[in-house]
């Protein structure tokens, strides 16, 4: 089974460093390729000998234009800023052949501030209860549904939770694997996590409700 590693970049040069170490650190084989959205900040030098596939700037797009010229039977979506589990390859390998077509990790911070260990709970529980996965949780798909799906709408925000949501509704079961991807908690270092986390939320309220999308998207960009 072939697996295909696809991380979406953009001007990434503080933090694709500690992405590579992190690759290298994985144990198995698979076809990586980092997906950039027109870095202009050396990103680009940082990844040398790296399959790169360019493409327009949109987590979305990126994603879906790496995932299309993939070769894996499995695609797994991450982000330059998570840290994934060293055997992160072999337990989606090892769910594949149990049937699963949609699956994510739970999730922890790099930041353990107040509230935190709530934060981290509450969004592994909605996992395992509502169905429900995003990016940062390392989304992976059989490339089968991936193409049935037509990849991940292209909105300028929350097209994850769109697709976890529209697999929800499709009856697609959301595997959730043990291992743990830890991603930035940089959001919640204002001293106010508590608002931000509400914040968080309301823009999925928002979302749901059939709000603009881009002004979701500008809300989005100013949570800090």
């Amino acid at each position: 089974m072939k697996i295909s590693l696809i991380i979406p970049v953009y001007n990434e040069a503080g933090t694709i460093g500690q992405c590579l170490a992190n690759l290298e650190a994985l144990e198995g084989e698979a076809e990586i390729l980092f997906a950039d959205g027109g870095s202009t900040d050396g990103t680009l030098e940082r990844l040398n000998g790296r399959a790169v596939v360019r493409c327009p700037k949109g987590r979305a797009r990126q994603m879906n234009a790496a995932a299309r010229q993939s070769g894996g039977d499995v695609l797994w979506f991450s982000h330059c800023d998570s840290v994934l589990p060293r055997d992160g390859l072999k337990q989606i390998e090892e769910a594949a052949e149990r049937g699963a077509q949609f699956g994510c990790f739970l999730i922890g911070f790099d930041y353990q501030g107040p509230f935190m260990g709530c934060n981290t709970a509450l969004s592994n529980l909605r996992s395992k209860l509502w169905h429900i996965a995003f990016g940062d949780q390392g989304m992976f798909m059989t490339r089968e549904l991936f193409l049935e799906a037509g990849g991940f709408p292209e909105l300028p925000i929350m097209e994850d939770y769109e697709f976890s949501r529209r697999m929800k509704c499709a009856g697609v079961p959301l595997q959730v694997l043990p291992g743990r991807i830890v991603t930035s908690g940089r959001r919640y270092r204002t001293g106010r996590p508590l608002r931000t986390m509400w914040q968080m939320f309301w823009l999925r309220c928002l979302y749901r409700a059939g709000a603009d999308i881009h002004e979701i998207a500008r809300r989005y960009r100013d949570i800090r």
